[in-house]
């Protein structure tokens, strides 16, 4: 029986990329895909949103650090770049974080003048391009004011997927958060070989866009080895783990990955894709 095409490709050594909008995707959403494919072949994960800005913070923002246990957002994302490092180097994989701004903490061009500097101190949302998390950052639209982040991850990402020929793994965009909306979209622009993870846990509780689904021809494939052991990964990311697993536990479920011109089957093995040629 032939392999599935992500483990033909792990088998042929091809390397592989994972686009992680933020500071714990990748494993949320490839940990099992990862692990396998650590010491088969080259695989780097590379993490576009590693930053985040200086107060002062929205009401989104000052909520979000409330959750983290964290009132400082520098010092938050100091700690989360390094249980990031210490989860994929357990993975034995390798990674860059490519330190562009969280989009909680992304601000518009500064604005000139004593009254307005004034300003954006005393109501900060107008300063910020997604002022709020339900209204802005969860809605899945990158603003105008956004283009220039969408510039700087297209030129990114070319230079990520130079050569040798590379797979990149890159999220589908499940609960419409705008930057894996945004990372989604840089990928779907380039010209190299892409598949689509279900962003984990959202895809939980949020379905697939059907039209990015149609637009690119995408058919899925689960990914169910090495699951078990992907719980104690997810756990390294401490300041975000109880937040994202308020009970505790870590659902354990099958990676969805979406590839172009395949046809729905899994990872034990069942025909091939055109996506592969």
């Amino acid at each position: 029986m032939a392999a599935d095409p992500l483990t033909a490709a792990i088998d042929a050594g091809t390397p592989f990329v994972v686009l992680s909008p933020h500071l714990d995707d990748a494993v949320l959403s490839c940990g099992a895909l990862m692990a396998h494919a650590a010491g088969r072949t080259s695989v780097r994960v590379a993490t576009f949103f590693t930053e985040a800005g200086a107060p002062p913070y929205t009401l989104s923002g000052r909520h979000y650090l409330r959750l983290a246990g964290q009132p400082d957002a520098e010092c938050l994302y100091r700690q989360r770049r390094a249980e990031d490092e210490e989860v994929l180097r357990r993975l034995g994989v390798d990674w860059v974080h490519l330190g562009l701004t969280d989009g909680l903490f992304r601000r518009k061009p500064a604005l000139s003048g004593r009254h307005r500097e004034w300003l954006r101190r005393a109501l900060p949302e107008p300063s910020h391009i997604y002022p709020t998390y339900r209204l802005h950052v969860a809605t899945g639209r990158i603003s105008p004011y956004d283009a220039g982040t969408l510039d700087r991850a297209r030129a990114v990402l070319e230079t990520l997927a130079s050569a040798p020929p590379t797979i990149l793994l890159a999220p589908s965009g499940v609960g419409r958060h705008v930057d894996h909306v945004l990372v989604r979209t840089v990928a779907e622009l380039s010209r190299h070989r892409v598949a689509f993870y279900s962003d984990f846990p959202y895809n939980q509780q949020h379905a697939l866009d059907p039209r990015f689904v149609a637009r690119n021809g995408l058919a899925g494939v689960e990914w169910s080895r090495g699951l078990a052991a992907k719980a104690a990964l997810v756990r390294g990311y401490r300041s975000q783990a109880d937040a994202l697993f308020p009970g505790g536990r870590i659902p354990e479920v099958p990676e969805i990955y979406l590839l172009a011109g395949g046809t729905p089957q899994d990872s034990r093995g069942s025909g091939g894709a055109p996506w592969l040629s």
